[in-house]
């Protein structure tokens, strides 16, 4: 497991292609750079160790997934990021 973070600094956990919230919440599937959700929809694109919308990826879809709920983390968010694109809606 390690972390990712959106935009504004947001903690997240990756375990393998799975993305789960802090909470341990499944958020969706990693794929060629791309953060979807478990309906196959686009929600991000990962830069570095963050997530960010970016509208121009927004068309790209995936198959649908799941994952089982992962263990919450006590890991701290970080500061924002000036990275272009706007900040993914992930809930915690």
């Amino acid at each position: 497991m390690d972390h990712l973070y959106t935009r504004s600094g947001q903690l997240l956990q990756r375990f393998g292609t799975h993305l789960h919230s802090r909470s341990g919440r499944y958020l969706g599937q990693l794929k060629n750079g791309k953060v979807f959700d478990p309906e196959g929809r686009y929600c991000g694109t990962i830069v570095g160790d963050r997530i960010v919308y970016r509208t121009i990826d927004s068309a790209a879809t995936s198959d649908a997934s799941s994952a089982d709920a992962r263990p919450a983390t006590a890991g701290a968010n970080r500061t924002g990021s000036s990275v272009w694109g706007i900040n993914p809606t992930f809930a915690d």
